[in-house]
């Protein structure tokens, strides 16, 4: 691996798996509570991933930068628009995001890593019960949409 450094972020020289390299860029790590996986996570959660689609273009994004920016967005909130500019394009984590969503991939990754979680923990692989809040499962006191004649005569 050969480091290139330019006057911001640092580009590293990558082989693609075509017999030709691709520049990735390389940056300081996020703190850990917010975005950036370490090794042994990315470990873990790299055999979950879908693969590339059969036929298209090789992907052209490090998928462990495309991970952090989606956790990254999900954990502070941010707007894909405001994803720091170190990470992939936002219409790039926005896409990967929303595909993975739909496809119930984003999904089957979190039950596998809950399952292994829980496992560690020596609990049930699945959760058996559930609790709710009496104050969190209160929709109105009685229980019908207000109407606007309703609204309009207790202004009176």
């Amino acid at each position: 691996m050969q480091e290139v450094l330019g006057g911001g972020p640092t580009w590293r020289a990558i082989a693609n798996g075509t017999g030709s390299e691709a520049l990735i860029m390389t940056r300081r790590r996020y703190p850990s509570d917010l975005s950036d996986l370490s090794d042994a996570e990315w470990a873990l959660l790299t055999p979950l991933l879908p693969p590339a689609k059969p036929g298209g273009r090789p992907r052209s994004s490090d998928l462990r930068e495309v991970v952090n920016a989606i956790s990254y967005g999900l954990r502070g909130g941010v707007a894909w628009r405001a994803l720091p500019h170190d990470f992939p394009p936002w219409q790039t984590v926005y896409h990967y995001w929303r595909a993975w969503r739909l496809s119930g991939d984003w999904e089957r990754i979190h039950r596998r890593l809950r399952e292994r979680l829980r496992g560690l923990a020596g609990r049930a692989p699945t959760p058996s019960a559930g609790i709710v809040d009496s104050q969190s499962g209160k929709t109105t006191e009685k229980g019908a949409p207000r109407t606007r004649s309703a609204l309009t005569a207790a202004k009176r």
